[in-house]
């Protein structure tokens, strides 16, 4: 049984929420709390020295500012030297293949690849013919582990706080996710950590943007935002992503935003207990109005800086675990 599985963090990559049990996603969001106090500390020293010697390459296929600087500022509190990768600024753009660009990177000695690409499965092909500790920060419409991880770490101490209990589980949580599913890897990994935490999901959007089969994920949906938002105690907005609408998969956003727009006036069918999060960049006034996103519920900018403290864990766990180190060394040339 998973609730009776050691405390030893034994996988030498994050890859996807999908792999891992209860209880590695529990060590996880339990380790974070120590790191989120280093970048509170009242000495404004905000360094531990777990990572001191180790390099931490941030690669990123796929524009990025909110997660490329959250990776990068954690691994520098935990006190490692950084580079950053832009494919566009790689070999990859002459015909390098990813392996060979990831074997000259390894040469120098690089310790956790952080990597974003645009394609579902590179960090999987990676991670099984390399030694470096790969950590998937996007693939494609895959997943994105770590923004699952942040959100569980947020909505777990929100729930500690409103209910003056700091040993509170997800347990029964019940949490809906609105906007585009189908299309979403924030979504993909958040119904996977949330079902194994034992939270309620419930899927809300147009009936386009919602993923075939929801019901073998273990969750409900609905097309109607009243329905969703009724016994919420966490609103999750979605980013919508304005490309796809010349595909028609909804008439307008006029229209979205009459029938799924987070604002005042939808938050009157939600529990007064119920937060709103939103993974980020914001469409203001689309998935969210500019009152509900700056608002006494939102806690999208908390989210922001568990986000560096949840990454700072998941480094130190994949560095620093004895077992990882093992296994990391009998796959070493």
């Amino acid at each position: 049984m998973e609730g009776t599985t050691p405390n030893v963090w034994t996988k030498k990559d994050l890859i996807g929420i999908r792999e891992l049990s209860r209880n590695e996603i529990e060590m996880i969001l339990d380790a974070a709390p120590q790191f989120l106090a280093v970048s509170k500390r009242a000495s404004g020293i905000k360094k531990v020295p777990l990572l001191q010697g180790r390099l931490v390459v941030n690669w990123f296929h796929e524009p990025s500012t909110r997660t490329r600087t959250s990776f990068e500022l954690a691994a520098k509190r935990l006190s490692a030297d950084t580079m950053s990768m832009a494919a566009s600024s790689s070999s990859s753009v002459k015909g390098e293949t990813l392996h060979d660009t990831l074997a000259n990177i390894e040469a120098m000695r690089a310790d956790i690849i952080v990597l974003r690409h645009g394609c579902a499965g590179a960090p999987h092909i990676l991670a099984a013919a390399h030694a470096s500790h790969i950590v998937n920060a996007g693939d494609g419409r895959h997943e994105h582990p770590t923004q699952a991880l942040l959100d569980a770490f947020t909505m777990r101490e929100s729930l500690r706080r409103q209910r003056e209990n700091p040993t509170l589980t997800l347990d029964g949580l019940k949490v809906a996710l609105i906007g585009d599913i189908e299309h979403s890897r924030v979504a993909r990994s958040n119904i996977h950590a949330l079902t194994k935490l034992g939270a309620s999901v419930t899927l809300c959007g147009p009936a386009t943007l919602l993923p075939l089969g929801a019901e073998r994920l273990g969750v409900e949906q609905t097309t109607r935002l009243r329905d969703a938002l009724a016994d919420a105690d966490v609103i999750y907005a979605l980013r919508m992503q304005l490309e796809r609408q010349s595909r028609g998969l909804f008439p307008s956003i006029r229209e979205y935003v009459k029938l799924f727009r987070v604002d005042s006036d939808s938050l009157r069918y939600a529990p007064e207990r119920a937060i709103v999060m939103h993974p980020g960049p914001i469409n203001r006034d689309l998935e969210l109005s500019s009152e509900v996103a700056d608002g006494p519920r939102s806690v999208i900018l908390q989210q922001v800086t568990n986000g560096v403290a949840v990454r700072m864990a998941v480094m130190h766990l994949l560095s620093n675990s004895a077992v990882v180190r093992d296994t990391r060394e009998s796959l070493t040339p």
